[in-house]
């Protein structure tokens, strides 16, 4: 079955410690939560074949601790996804499912990844469950029902929360 796996950076260092925010990069901790991140989305046993991977050092740090454990897909980086939209990145999922995608995964930013996160809850009637926000080093997995690209339906998987 199809399934999108969303995943926000994990804890980085704060903005006033770079002199752009594109640099910014884990901090120890977020090394830690990223490695938490891993081995939860392990015990799901999901694999991807593609991944939308913010080009940010932050979103690159934290892919780096995640793809072996989703069986390292290729990899596409483009500016767009970072600071993206939710609607960007809806567009971004249909476009991938329309290609014949099967395992997605998306790593990115706060508010876009955040936002998809939880359109994709509410589409799998789980969203009063969720906590408000989507906090770093976040991993959310949904099974998409067919057909992919139209993105009606899902069924949540997994909410991991590195903190909790």
């Amino acid at each position: 079955m199809p399934h999108l796996i969303i995943i926000r950076h994990a804890k980085t260092i704060d903005r006033s410690e770079v002199d752009e925010d594109f640099d910014r990069f884990l901090t120890e901790r977020g090394h830690a939560d990223a490695e938490r991140t891993a081995q939860a989305l392990a015990r799901t046993g999901l694999t991807a074949d593609r991944a939308l991977v913010s080009p940010a050092r932050r979103t690159q740090e934290t892919w780096s601790h995640i793809a072996s454990t989703l069986g390292d897909p290729p990899v596409e980086s483009p500016m767009a996804l970072y600071h993206a939209s939710t609607e960007m990145l809806l567009r971004a999922v249909t476009e991938a499912y329309e290609a014949g995608t099967a395992g997605l995964v998306l790593v990115g930013h706060n508010p876009g990844i955040g936002g998809l996160a939880r359109e994709m809850a509410a589409r799998a009637g789980t969203l009063s469950r969720w906590p408000e926000g989507y906090p770093t080093g976040a991993a959310s997995v949904f099974e998409i029902v067919a057909p992919a690209s139209a993105l009606k339906g899902a069924r949540q998987v997994l909410l991991h929360n590195p903190k909790a």
